[in-house]
């Protein structure tokens, strides 16, 4: 890890980015060396480029923000990355925790805690928001739960009515392996309609338009 750290942004919206960048400029040790508005760009900047905190939405255009961190993880893993997302739904914390999310804060949190929750996650700590703390603790878990970070992708998509195919495009997948992820979901969680799958994210608070 450099001395200066070496930070890369991922939001969709260009006032947030900015905004962002300015916080975070303003800090000896820090540098923001690039940002983007969607997970492609940021991927390949990556695959291309060293950068030491990634600072990451996770309502992204496209693949989306679980799917940008699966990605990013699986073929960077020393990349240490920040989730700074307007989701406080703890089923939404706990797939990015298990996507390999190093620390996960709201939008609603002050500048301070992103400054230096940027510095613990290059530390190797974990800075999780007071308010989503609880989906790291012990608890009952939901159907949803037991999915994977792509089933869970491709549930909620399914869950706001997007069609296999549309899912395929949309994710780069085959038309085939969104069918047999479907499949899996429908095992796993029981749900076998996609009224019952609809039903189940609207009733726990997983689908926010971005789907």
């Amino acid at each position: 890890m450099s001395a200066v750290l070496r930070v890369v942004l991922a939001d969709d919206h260009a006032v947030v980015r900015t905004g962002y960048r300015r916080l975070l400029e303003l800090e000896d040790d820090m540098q923001v060396v690039a940002d983007f508005s969607d997970s492609d760009a940021t991927c390949h900047w990556l695959a291309e480029h060293e950068a030491d905190v990634l600072v990451l939405d996770l309502s992204m255009p496209g693949r989306g923000g679980l799917e940008t961190l699966s990605r990013v993880k699986l073929r960077q893993p020393g990349l240490k990355v920040l989730i700074f997302s307007m989701h406080d739904n703890p089923a939404m914390v706990a797939q990015a925790l298990k996507a390999g999310a190093d620390g996960y804060l709201t939008k609603s949190s002050e500048p301070d805690t992103l400054i230096e929750a940027v510095r613990q996650v290059a530390r190797g700590e974990r800075p999780l928001s007071p308010d989503v703390a609880s989906a790291v603790e012990p608890a009952g878990e939901d159907v949803h739960g037991m999915l994977s970070p792509r089933e869970f992708e491709i549930f909620r998509l399914l869950a706001a009515g997007r069609s296999v195919e549309e899912i395929a495009l949309r994710l780069f997948l085959s038309i085939k392996t969104v069918a047999n992820y479907q499949t899996g979901i429908r095992q796993k969680t029981g749900l076998a309609t996609v009224l019952d799958m609809y039903r189940h994210a609207e009733a726990h608070g997983l689908l926010d338009g971005s789907e």
